[in-house]
């Protein structure tokens, strides 16, 4: 490997292992019925939490725009992993709440994830494996620790 990488490498070599990760879980998913799984839909499920969120929390949670969420909203409602349901604190407010197709989305995608990580140790080996996520565990809280929930906002 070459000691005179320019700058700009490690991000990119970030990015497409990240893009790699995500890549595989979705044809996985899709082997899986989740075909109409976007990225944008795990971390939106994630935000919305098991106890819900509104569209206004969604947005904020993500880090876009009330407009963004209530249009990732209607992509998770197409897909069947939410439904909207009246706020028990505020009858003007709708509370969207993961279905158990969102709920198994996730449990599906957590399964791949270590499927995947798992492939990367056999490639890696898992002493290496883990000192690079020890690595960039201390690189991240060097950064005060990156929010991730809200990438979708920061990608716009």
């Amino acid at each position: 490997m070459s000691e005179d990488r320019p700058g700009f490498y490690l991000p990119l070599l970030l990015v497409g292992a990240f893009r790699g990760l995500v890549d595989n879980l979705h044809v996985e998913l899709e082997k899986y019925g989740h075909g109409e799984a976007r990225p944008v839909h795990g971390f939106a499920l994630q935000a919305i939490g098991p106890r819900g969120a509104t569209i206004s929390e969604l947005g904020r949670r993500l880090g876009v725009s009330k407009q963004a969420a209530a249009k990732t909203a209607i992509g998770l409602e197409e897909a069947g992993y939410v439904a909207r349901q009246a706020d028990p604190d505020d009858a003007r407010a709708t509370v969207l709440m993961r279905t158990a197709r969102g709920e198994e989305m996730l449990a599906l995608s957590a399964k791949v994830f270590e499927e995947l990580r798992a492939a990367w140790a056999n490639q890696l080996g898992t002493d290496r494996l883990r000192r690079m996520e020890d690595d960039l565990e201390v690189l991240v809280a060097g950064t005060g620790g990156a929010r991730v929930w809200d990438l979708p906002g920061w990608l716009r």
